[in-house]
């Protein structure tokens, strides 16, 4: 396949024009990791991201060598004459080494994804002296409900699709969920902060981390949940303790003059 002189000119415009576009819409990068997440957002941020950086950097190096051992034997010994080319019954080393090469490198994928992932989803245990707060999040079709436990009558905010609810969250405090559903399976996906976990009904997760960064962040439904899976949204809204405090005590009032 062979390129015009144009079409060459095209694909180099292309290319050189991505900076470019980037720097005209004032694109600043000083806060975005290379993976294009918030950097530091959240607890979670500092261990998935290497983590699915190492992973992808694997995946290339992997499908580059893949390709090089298909493409290589394909043209070094492509037809010449018609000479009936030597036959190979088999060869042991060879056949350990490709063996043994993706055992490794599942293994230390594995290793790696179990280390992290044991982090990520560690939880302070209930009797714990460690204070952290404690919001009940559970699924339903098609939107959510986020009841606060750090106060006595536990007010409960629940959305619907035409109305998505506001999960406010404290900055630099850890804040342990408690994830359930009242109906089907759901995903508790908060992109910005690299975390999902499932809520399922009959079945309670549990998942804590610390949001580092004020500021509101989409959040979502990613487990196809029925008709209106697609509008199962929120938003989180990260704020200074003391007005995460004013926020409770203006919910617990509203809770307390409805009932």
């Amino acid at each position: 396949m062979r390129f015009t002189r144009n079409a060459k000119k095209g694909v180099l415009g292309a290319l050189f024009s991505v900076p470019l576009v980037a720097s005209l819409t004032s694109c600043s990068t000083s806060n975005i990791s290379g993976m294009g997440f918030p950097k530091g957002a959240s607890s979670v941020n500092d261990t998935s991201l290497p983590l699915w950086q190492w992973a992808w950097i694997t995946a290339g190096v992997v499908g580059v060598f893949t390709a090089i051992l298909i493409m290589y034997p394909a043209f070094r010994h492509r037809r010449k004459n018609d000479e009936f080319p030597k036959q190979t019954q088999y060869n042991i080393p060879v056949e350990i080494l490709y063996t043994l090469i993706p055992f490794i490198i599942v293994a230390v994928l594995f290793y790696f994804t179990a280390k992290d992932e044991s982090k990520i989803t560690k939880v302070t245990p209930n009797n714990s002296a460690t204070a952290v707060h404690n919001i009940e999040v559970n699924a339903i079709q098609w939107s959510w409900q986020f009841k606060y436990d750090d106060i006595a009558n536990s007010p409960t905010i629940t959305g619907t699709p035409a109305q998505p609810p506001v999960l406010v969250v404290p900055q630099g405090e850890a804040v342990k969920y408690t994830l359930t559903a009242s109906d089907v399976v759901h995903g508790f996906w908060i992109p910005a902060f690299m975390i999902q976990m499932q809520a399922l009904p009959h079945v309670t997760n549990h998942l804590e981390f610390t949001a580092n960064k004020i500021g509101e962040y989409p959040g979502r439904c990613n487990i196809l949940c029925g008709r209106n899976h697609s509008e199962m949204l929120f938003k989180v809204k990260v704020v200074s303790p003391a007005d995460y405090k004013t926020y409770l005590a203006t919910i617990s009032g509203s809770a307390k003059k409805a009932a």
